[in-house]
């Protein structure tokens, strides 16, 4: 079978080679003049290919994506096939597909997990689409998803397999935050002398092993106290998108929430927040802040006066 590829980064590049070593044909693009494409346009990419076509879309969600669809609008025709395998809002799926059926073009919308291991160790696919078009691309999904009966799943319709991915990523989100929990607990505690070790004595036998731990206890090894590494955590917009999903749905999620919640404030170098919380404690209690200019424990008095209590006020 015969594939054009749009996106030729990390991931896209690996799942080419993935295709090909499946006896496929790729022809792949980037706009990028240093990835290893095979031609330099949309144009070229689309005359290459033999009819009914297939590309498949591997770039950053959002315009990058919209903007290509809306060229391969103009460029595919009756009979071609589109398949979006980015990180695409499963919401953005509807527009797009309706957008090329204008045009006779189908469409299908994959979530791709396997990331830089891809290559190796084989893709998972969350598919959503008509089962006739999915069935059309399904040799380039059996290349490349992993061994085995496990690893693929036609989600339904248009829309689902991007939304498949984005609570997958969910899960994601709140498995990594208990590793991070759990390790800083360890590491601060004086009790517990080898956090490695353990980590890494969990791998096998206990009711946490997995690919995720296995790559918590590699990052480990590499570099014991993740001195080389800023706690600094971006998000790709998956997290937030299962919150905002769950609030529709009126669905609880208390622990991905919170997942998503640490990540912005793993970019504060300051909280204002917690500055507040300072300033309070200061105010009722007159417990010792620290000074912006040089972090020097200060005690500033508290308010003049203050309502008159029955009680006294808790020092919390």
């Amino acid at each position: 079978m015969e594939i054009g590829l749009i996106g030729l980064g990390k991931m896209g590049a690996n799942m080419a080679q993935r295709i090909r070593n499946g006896g496929h044909t790729v022809i792949g693009y980037d706009r990028s003049e240093s990835a290893p494409r095979d031609v330099s346009s949309l144009d070229q990419l689309v005359g290459k290919l033999t009819t009914p076509r297939l590309v498949w879309i591997m770039v950053p969600a959002g315009a990058a994506t919209a903007d290509t669809v809306s060229e391969l609008a103009e460029l595919l025709g009756d009979g071609d096939v589109v398949i979006d395998g980015g990180n695409s809002k499963y919401s953005d799926d509807a527009v797009h597909a309706k957008q090329l059926a204008a045009k006779g073009i189908g469409f299908v919308d994959v979530g791709v997990s396997g990331g830089v291991w891809g290559l190796q160790n084989g893709y998972a696919l969350m598919v959503g689409g008509a089962a006739d078009t999915v069935a059309r691309v399904q040799p380039i999904f059996d290349a490349l998803k992993p061994e085995g009966d496990s690893g693929f799943v036609h989600a339904g319709p248009v829309g689902a397999g991007h939304f498949a991915k984005m609570v997958h990523n969910g899960i994601e989100y709140g498995i990594m935050q208990a590793f991070a929990e759990g390790y800083e607990l360890m590491a601060a505690s004086p009790i517990l002398e080898n956090v490695t070790e353990t980590f890494a004595s969990w791998e096998n036998g206990t009711v946490i092993r997995s690919w995720l731990l296995d790559l918590a206890v590699r990052a480990l090894q590499a570099d014991p106290g993740l001195t080389r590494i800023k706690g600094y955590a971006a998000d790709s917009g998956e997290g937030r998108w299962t919150v905002e999903a769950a609030i529709e749905n009126a669905v609880p999620l208390p622990v991905i929430t919170a997942a998503l919640f640490a990540r912005f404030a793993s970019r504060q170098e300051d909280s204002p927040a917690m500055k507040m919380v300072a300033a309070l404690r200061n105010q009722f209690g007159g417990h010792a802040v620290e000074s912006a200019s040089d972090a020097a424990p200060s005690q500033t008095p508290g308010p003049a006066a203050r309502p008159a209590a029955t009680t006294s006020p808790s020092a919390s």
